[in-house]
């Protein structure tokens, strides 16, 4: 079932993915793994931050679903869900900016060997729904990179940036039909 929390859903998958292979080894505690604005980022280490959902139009589907025969359902929409991954290190100056590093080139060999976000690989059920996510690294020139920041006083941080589709909401509107039960034909000659 594709609900309203499928885009929660997904960030916390990404999230769980990340935890399971960055703790304790890089990252010492799960805590500090979370989603979260570069603004406000806590106490974090890695801040997974979704900044755009754009509908996939490639993906999108206009036959409406039978639920009985005298109901149906309207179709799903789809979605892609991009994300700023950012590294955050309370080390001393002189070594937090390696330290900072290591997370991220973790974070891009973790997503890079985890492509394709599934029940399997996740070990849910239908949470994320019937389709496999593809998870894909964007390529953002350095403007468009400072624009996403969009924090004047604060410094840019080094940042991963992903994207995540296609994400399946499903619509809540039905609608009544009547199916054909009878026909009358009637020939005429002229």
């Amino acid at each position: 079932m594709g609900d309203y929390m499928r885009i929660a859903d997904v960030g916390n998958a990404l999230t769980t993915i990340l935890r399971k292979d960055l703790v304790p080894e890089i990252i010492r505690s799960e805590d500090l793994i979370g989603l979260c604005s570069p603004s406000d980022k806590g106490d974090v280490s890695l801040g997974i931050y979704l900044y755009d959902i754009r509908q996939s139009e490639g993906f999108q589907s206009h036959d409406m679903i039978a639920l009985s025969t005298n109901r149906q359902k309207y179709p799903s929409s789809y979605y892609t869900l991009y994300y700023m991954l950012t590294a955050y290190s309370n080390s001393d100056l002189k070594f937090r900016s390696e330290e900072e590093q290591k997370i991220l080139g973790r974070v891009l060999q973790i997503l890079n060997d985890n492509k394709v976000l599934d029940a399997k690989t996740l070990e849910i059920k239908e949470e994320l729904g019937s389709m496999d996510l593809r998870i894909e690294s964007l390529s953002l020139s350095s403007d468009e990179k400072l624009k996403l920041w969009n924090m004047p006083s604060v410094p840019y941080k080094l940042s991963v940036f992903y994207k995540i589709y296609p994400i399946e909401i499903e619509s809540t509107k039905t609608r009544n039909i009547r199916r054909v039960t009878e026909v009358d034909f009637a020939v005429k000659e002229i």
